[in-house]
């Protein structure tokens, strides 16, 4: 489902000037916290209304509802970020670990390594002069050859991720989400099952419709994507936790 009415002059057209893009190439570029953030929020809405209707299908107490919620959002939420940390950095390790591979074959194979250049040049359909000349231009740069090569080479980013920024964006995420569907229990809401699922099911429909944001789709279809992953959790937790009803 795409946006066919998308308008490419309209918001997201920036400026082409030279001085706007030799200031926008020369900004620092960190990368996006948004595949963190929508992680984080599905996952926490996701498992607390699982142990909700999870425990709300066996029967048991407001009180276990709340403590296992809340037990649930600290600790799995610890635990994603944890986990998101430690494989952001366990890859940005790796590009550094081929970052100094890659140096040090330039090192002591430099015209081995021009020629591994100047194949994928020519795969990318350069020849004759053009391509020598961009061999030697990419090549007289070292920083500009080395990352062009990771990214061609080895299909890594060059680009600087920040592990403990991307944890944190898990965490929180997962910790504003998850709290929602334990409000009404908290608050001693009456039919505070059904209202949990209906607050949970609007932040299903709200992180969906921020995806939109950054998506080719409307808005309403990745709400309704998000929607129906979240449903789809729940009725499998509040069906195994039917089987324990007394």
């Amino acid at each position: 489902m795409h946006r066919d009415d998308a308008d490419p002059k309209g918001p997201d057209m920036h400026d082409h000037s030279p001085k706007a893009i030799a200031d926008r190439l020369a900004a620092q570029r960190l990368p996006s916290r948004l595949k963190d953030a929508v992680l984080g929020g599905i996952d926490g809405a996701v498992t607390t209304l699982a142990i909700v209707a999870g425990v709300e299908g066996a029967g048991l107490s407001s009180n276990v509802v709340v403590v296992l919620g809340i037990a649930n959002v600290l600790a799995d939420g610890f635990s994603m970020a944890a986990g998101n940390f430690a494989g952001t950095r366990a890859e940005a390790e790796d590009v550094d670990r081929l970052r100094a591979v890659e140096e040090d074959h330039i090192r002591r194979a430099p015209e081995g390594e021009r020629e591994e250049l100047r194949q994928i040049l020519n795969q990318k359909g350069l020849t004759g002069q053009n391509l020598e000349d961009a061999v030697r231009a990419i090549s007289s740069h070292r920083d500009v050859w080395v990352d062009y090569m990771l990214v061609e080479e080895y299909g890594v980013s060059p680009s600087k991720s920040l592990p403990l920024r991307g944890a944190i964006a898990t965490f929180l995420a997962f910790l504003a989400a998850g709290l929602v569907p334990l409000l009404p229990f908290i608050f001693g809401m009456d039919n505070a099952f059904l209202v949990s699922i209906l607050m949970t099911l609007t932040v299903f429909c709200a992180i969906g419709a921020i995806r939109s944001r950054w998506s080719l789709r409307a808005w309403w279809w990745t709400s309704w994507e998000t929607l129906l992953i979240g449903s789809v959790a729940a009725t499998i937790a509040y069906a195994v936790g039917s089987l324990f009803h007394p």
